[in-house]
């Protein structure tokens, strides 16, 4: 049978259908089929790694079987890069090459990705099969590839295979038809899975990672894991995939943690075959986990995340263990339950060893070419009509009825448990949207060349001035935050510079991310500098509450003048006592809430256990109130920092030449409400709230313009964002780290307390 395998992705930037493609071809040339392959080929070179988000290709020669289709560019997808052609180039090469080659069969790997293979599906004239690697629930993308006609094209394959019920799942959900599940296959060694490494109990426990470190594959979520996890026991993780470069901006300490880069797959199975265990712990976006597999053949069980995609694969408790998805804590428990536990992983070994045969390649190819064979014994559609329909992809061109679009339930945890989370992104995106909507009718309603207008007439030297200034408040709040750092950790001795290149990245972090990711970036950037980055964190993170009391305390006085400004407390000054007392208020019960919920006995409730832990680092960080020296210098500093953007809100209005109506009053104003407002931020850097807030002050209270209110509030956050950037992005640079670096590490920063390991229990006498 002469075969074309075609696929979407380069060759030089291998991944799970590379590797599939790759492993199918030479089980069928073992089987005696003549098999050709068509994907993109990417040499390496500057204007590559530019398309590929800085990512170089590997270093691949073309054999002799494999018909390049020119370069790629990478495209963020389903958590991670897929590389696809977007060249026309691909297109007509792979039409020339299927009309000349007489094959047989033509089969498409990911048929919807663009965009050779999306050609094919109406421009070939062999019998078609394609198989469906991909698992997501994400609308968005599968209904955009639906309005560009996929549910027609999708009717010219013969067979459709999915690798698994999760990307059958997908293909139902969104395109319709008819799946048959032909799992991704593993190359079993010859003589069949070795037997599992004997592990006594006082040996670390091996932990092995393999992937890439793009968010969804969750390594951030097991280097979290990984330091709590040493503390109870001994443990030692090899990461597959990443250098030890690309692996150090994510890692709070790298004790016992080893990064080969990227292996071959001799040096992948040996390394599989010496762990205990692999961890998988993605957050999701997987159709199978060819890695699962791998390490089945290896004899090697897994610890893996419980999705969709994975649980078609690990049988749970016999081969592998699942865990929550994103759950540190869970994952780390486990893996130590593990290690106290050698024959309990014995177990799981030698069972995995037996599922691995269920996916070995000679067993998948099979099934593989028996789909051929059935795409070619569909018989040819009768009647002109008919014809003509299966042409255009009106009519199934497997000859059956047509299976429309289903509506199937998620395959992820139940709907009650995930409710709480739907209900904060729902709100999220509510909020968000109607930020965005608020926006357009506001511009609208003031006119853009308005808007236009007075932004132009802006003086740029006073608004340099004002940069200048925010920049200054800055370096004022590192040098109050090295004050706190100091009281709270003397045996460290934190320099200035480490609460300099902290704060500035924070700044940066939280100017361009919607989540308040600003605070744990900075304290993971002094954890690492101060040394022992695990037990310095849960401090440093209390020394961010410290700063926070300040901030309140400098909000209740740009409060207090706000109010007395604008005359709305006239009368209450009661009421203003009370307000400015709050932050007092506030320090007695973080002072006093750890007595009141301690006791002689450990916590029954892990909630209660973390929120003692959690009350206790937020003292930790509150030492330096008791130090008269550095507390000075902490106060003086962080109100200084806050007078000083302060004073820089007043010369943006002097800069739009708004001061005869709006004045220092005004600015303090304007500053609590953009602050008060960025508490819970919906957008990156509170785009549109921000705006609405200087509005809200300028046109409610002073009576300013709304085109020169909403003039202010663009220049305002301008200058803000340009401060971070400024300070921030050199910062970045000086640390060795990249924005997506910082980023990951920091979304998953929380330590994790462990519950103390299980004792076993007596054996009866």
């Amino acid at each position: 049978m002469r075969v074309a395998l075609v696929s979407p992705y380069s060759w030089t930037y291998p991944g799970g259908v590379t590797r599939h493609i790759e492993a199918l071809r030479a089980e069928l040339d073992r089987a005696g089929h003549d098999v050709r392959v068509f994907a993109p080929f990417d040499s390496d070179g500057r204007m590559t790694a530019v398309l590929h988000r800085g990512a170089r290709p590997q270093a691949r020669e073309v054999p002799e079987w494999l018909t390049p289709l020119g370069p790629t560019v990478g495209w963020p997808l389903n958590g991670a890069v897929s590389n696809c052609s977007p060249s026309p180039l691909a297109v007509s090469t792979l039409r020339r090459e299927l009309r000349a080659g007489g094959f047989d069969v033509v089969h498409l790997q990911e048929p919807v990705a663009p965009m050779a293979g999306w050609d094919t599906l109406t421009s070939a004239d062999a019998p078609l099969v394609g198989t469906f690697h991909c698992y997501s629930e994400s609308a968005l993308p599968h209904k955009t590839a639906a309005l560009l006609g996929a549910r027609r094209k999708l009717n010219r394959l013969n067979v459709s295979i999915a690798v698994s019920e999760a990307a059958a799942w997908t293909g139902r959900r969104f395109y319709g038809g008819r799946y048959r599940i032909i799992p991704n296959g593993v190359v079993v060694p010859e003589g069949g899975v070795p037997a599992p490494r004997a592990r006594v109990a006082d040996e670390p426990l091996r932990i092995v990672f393999v992937g890439q470190a793009v968010e969804r594959k969750g390594l951030p979520v097991l280097l979290r894991a990984f330091e709590a996890l040493r503390s109870q026991v001994p443990a030692e993780l090899t990461v597959i995939g990443l250098t030890p470069e690309e692996l150090a901006p994510l890692l709070v300490e790298g004790e016992g943690v080893t990064a080969l880069g990227r292996v071959d797959d001799t040096v992948k199975a040996a390394v599989l075959h010496d762990a205990d265990v692999l961890c998988a712990p993605s957050l999701g976006g997987e159709s199978f986990g060819m890695v699962l597999t791998e390490a089945f053949a290896a004899g090697t069980p897994v610890v893996a995340s419980d999705i969709a995609g994975y649980r078609d694969v690990v049988s749970a408790g016999v081969d592998g263990v699942l865990v929550p998805r994103g759950n540190a804590t869970a994952l780390a428990e486990t893996l130590r339950d593990l290690a106290l536990d050698p024959a309990r992983v014995d177990g799981l070994a030698r069972a995995a060893a037996v599922s691995a045969e269920r996916y070995a390649w000679p067993r998948v190819a099979e099934q593989v070419v028996t789909a051929y064979e059935d795409a070619i014994a569909v018989p040819e559609p009768v009647g002109t009509m008919r014809r003509a329909g299966v042409r255009i992809g009106a009519v199934p061109a497997d000859g059956l009825p047509r299976v429309a679009v289903q509506r199937l339930p998620s395959l992820e945890p139940a709907p009650e448990r995930r409710r709480g989370a739907a209900l904060r992104r729902g709100a999220i995106g509510l909020a968000g949207l109607a930020t965005v909507v608020g926006a357009v009718l506001a511009v609208d309603h003031i006119g853009p060349a308005r808007i236009g207008d007075a932004l132009v007439r802006s003086s740029p030297p006073w608004v340099l001035f004002g940069l200048a200034l925010m920049c200054a408040s800055m370096l004022l709040r590192a040098v109050s935050w090295h004050a706190i750092l100091k009281a709270a950790l003397p045996g460290a001795r934190p320099k200035l510079a480490d609460a300099v290149q902290g704060t500035t990245i924070g700044v940066l972090m939280s100017a361009t991310l919607p989540a308040r990711l600003g605070e744990p970036s900075r304290a993971l950037i002094v954890a690492r500098r101060l040394g022992r980055a695990r037990d310095r964190l849960p401090v440093v993170l209390g020394t961010i509450v410290s700063q926070t009391l300040i901030n309140v305390f400098a909000l209740v006085i740009l409060g207090a003048v706000m109010f007395i400004t604008i005359g709305l407390f006239a009368g209450k000054q009661q009421a203003l006592l009370w307000y400015a007392l709050a932050p007092i208020g506030l320090l007695v019960v973080v002072l006093v809430a750890p007595a009141l919920i301690r006791s002689g006995r450990p916590a029954r409730s892990r909630w209660v256990a973390q929120g003692r832990d959690a009350v206790a680092r937020v003292r930790s960080g509150l030492v330096v109130f008791k130090r008269p020296r550095e507390g000075f210098v902490a106060i003086t500093m962080q109100l200084g920092a806050w007078a000083l953007q302060w004073v820089s809100c007043y010369v943006l209005l002097v800069a739009l030449g708004l001061e005869h109506k709006a004045d220092l009053g005004a600015a303090a104003a304007i500053l609590f409400a953009v602050n008060v407002t960025a508490v819970l931020p919906v957008t990156p850097s509170n785009v549109g709230v921000f705006q609405a807030a200087c509005m809200a002050v300028l046109v409610g209270a002073y009576g300013v313009a709304p085109a020169q209110a909403l003039g202010y509030g663009i220049i305002l956050q301008a200058v803000e964002v340009a401060c971070a950037v400024v300070m921030g992005g050199p910062a970045l640079v000086k640390e060795g780290l990249s924005w997506r670096e910082v980023r990951l590490r920091a979304m998953h920063s929380a330590p994790v307390r462990l519950s103390p390991p299980r004792t076993p229990e007596p054996a009866e006498a």
